[in-house]
């Protein structure tokens, strides 16, 4: 497991105090629960009264020859049978409902909590993990604020009334049953002990195996080129029996469990009928008396039976339930100060990295910028090359502050960032990233997600602008055809200018472009890039690029290496000057020489 998960206090083996953090999830639904527990006070006492009128249907009911007296005790009888039976299933509804409410709003809360994670957490936490949290997990905290909660309350009552009326009935067989309790109690607590320890080891294990299938199947064309078939189905199928292994040792102490708390509880009411028999023979309890006596006495041990179970799943609760919470109280590193500072309603555009110091958290010795300062002026385009490392992709993270700065600042209109709200710093900015993110949707709502109050029409607009209209048009379904996961219907040309379409249709007042162009042929790459300058003469604009016709026309280029800037200029200034540009150019650009340098800038 991850540190950022593994870090946080837990609760000792045998608490099930991180159920209780579900509690205020409850809260909004007092009023539904308070009418559950008026439905659950009737079903009890319809059902405490049932051994009751069979009592007198034994002692009267049998000796009695009057076929009226007889019809009315089982009439009776049938009629707290059918108002039982209708506040149990309205109780039962009341209570189910809530369960599914709050383990739905957990979920939700979940969900929303992680995705405003910095990437940080996902550095260093699995995606599989996650996953197994909010399904796995879920679906086990589901099992006690569902049918659990209405099993144990319907139980617990059921076990208090049933105790009162056993005293009233026979003092001293209901004495017996409590000398003989500890019997079936004290096998709860050893055994739910266990129980946790291993429910909480085997959805470790289950998250494991998550996560192995969401990585392989995320990259199943790597993995079929690679032929890793076999490798990583073995890999999986290990991981697969170790959470089997770890189930196998949960489901034995279950069923040890169950089978003890079974037979204690009913060879209690056992001896208790042997004693009770013996009473009745000697004339000192009636036959009526003594049924209704077995009859609260097999509700009593039902009801014990029903809580030992659900004891069980609340066990196994706890540990799901502690696993999401530590999801849910995991800090997001990125996160809004107390007072931030209002951004300008005026964005122009304006970028300043001062004297920026910073280093990824999972790589502390190794410096992505160093002393970095560049001041980006609105409407300008700044160009960023380097070689692999430089940094550059670390400019656009510290600028949408993915990351904060070990030292320095970063400025955005004369704001520092770091005391602004992050949602609204990105507002500002829009990126088109080297490797698109498209989503299992269709081409007019992937476009849309630059701007979800934008009309259809604005989204064509803008695939239009990017020249994806030509080949949304000829899908089958035109804009509604859905791009399937990852966009795996589109190729990776088409899937750039999806999100170069995204950008457009956002509008901020910066644009990053991450090598926007790098997976279109030529003939696309010329189309866009016309699109590209069009809306980059409007914008502040900056450019990771390697490629020729995005480098000349920038109003500036930064060469860096190693987290620092080599040199800033122009293409033509930097050629003559700068070593290492020189050097990116031959590479890159196929220059040779400054005749060959010349031939191309006149072909641009």
């Amino acid at each position: 497991m991850k540190k950022d998960l593994k870090g946080l206090d837990r609760a000792k083996g045998t608490s099930i105090k991180p159920l209780r953090m579900a509690l205020p999830f409850m809260r909004p639904y007092l009023g539904r629960l308070s009418l559950a527990l008026v439905f659950l006070t009737l079903a009890s006492i319809s059902m405490l009264c049932i051994p009751v009128a069979l009592r007198y249907v034994i002692d009267y009911g049998f000796s009695s020859n009057n076929t009226d007296s007889i019809n009315h005790y089982f009439i009776a009888l049938f009629g707290l049978a059918i108002a039982f039976a209708l506040f149990a299933s309205i109780r039962f509804y009341l209570v189910m409902w809530i369960g599914e409410r709050v383990v739905a709003d957990i979920r939700s809360a979940v969900y929303q909590h992680i995705i405003k994670m910095s990437p940080t957490f996902f550095e260093v936490t699995r995606t599989g993990e996650v996953l197994s949290r909010l399904t796995t997990d879920t679906t086990l905290v589901q099992t006690v604020f569902g049918a659990g909660i209405s099993i144990a309350l319907r139980s617990l009552f059921s076990v208090i009334g049933c105790l009162i009326m056993l005293f009233v009935t026979s003092a001293k067989l209901t004495l017996m049953i409590l000398l003989l309790v500890p019997l079936v109690v004290v096998p709860i607590f050893f055994y739910s002990m266990k129980i946790r320890k291993l429910s909480r080891a085997n959805q470790d294990r289950i998250a494991d195996s998550s996560s192995i299938a969401d990585e392989s199947l995320n990259a199943i064309q790597i993995l079929q080129a690679f032929t890793l078939e076999g490798f990583l189905a073995k890999r999986f199928g290990d991981s697969v029996e170790a959470s089997f292994d770890s189930a196998k040792q949960r489901l034995r102490t279950s069923a040890l469990f169950t089978a003890t708390i079974i037979m204690t509880a009913f060879g209690t009411m056992v001896v208790v009928l042997w004693v009770g028999a013996h009473s009745v023979i000697n004339g000192s309890m009636t036959p009526g008396t003594l049924g209704q006596f077995l009859l609260y006495a097999t509700f009593l041990a039902g009801s014990t039976t029903s809580l030992g179970e659900v004891w069980n799943n609340v066990m196994r609760a706890a540990g799901a339930m502690e696993r999401l919470m530590e999801l849910l109280h995991a800090s997001p590193d990125i996160k809004a100060p107390t007072e931030a500072v209002a951004l300008s309603k005026n964005a122009v555009g304006k970028i300043e990295f001062k004297q920026v110091r910073f280093h990824y958290p999972s790589r502390p010795d190794t410096p992505s910028l160093l002393g970095f300062s560049l001041t980006v002026e609105p409407g300008e385009t700044v160009a960023l090359v380097g070689p692999s490392g430089a940094g550059k992709s670390t400019v656009f993270q510290l600028l949408l502050r993915f990351y904060d700065p070990a030292g320095g600042s970063v400025l955005l209109d004369d704001i520092d960032i770091k005391q602004a709200d992050p949602i609204e710093v990105r507002k500002r900015i829009a990126i088109v990233p080297q490797s698109t993110i498209l989503f299992s949707d269709s081409a007019l709502e992937n476009i849309r997600y630059g701007n979800p109050d934008a009309s259809d029409e604005d989204v064509k607009q803008a695939a239009r602008i990017a020249i994806a209209d030509e080949f949304i048009e000829k899908q089958p379904q035109g804009y509604d055809t859905q791009l399937g996961e990852k966009g795996m219907r589109l190729s990776g040309g088409q899937q750039q200018r999806i999100a170069i379409a995204r950008a457009i249709l956002k509008n901020p007042p910066i644009m990053l472009l991450d090598e926007a162009t790098s997976a279109l042929d030529s003939e696309s790459e010329l189309l866009v890039q016309k699109a590209l300058d069009s809306i980059m003469q409007d914008h502040t604009t900056m450019v990771i690029a390697h490629r020729l016709s995005t480098v000349i026309k920038a109003d500036r280029i930064v060469v860096m290496d190693e987290g620092r800037i080599v040199d800033i200029g122009q293409h033509q200034d930097l050629l003559k000057r700068c070593d290492l540009y020189q050097r990116l150019a031959k590479i890159q650009f196929g220059y040779h020489d400054a005749n060959e340098e010349a031939d191309a800038l006149a072909e641009v």
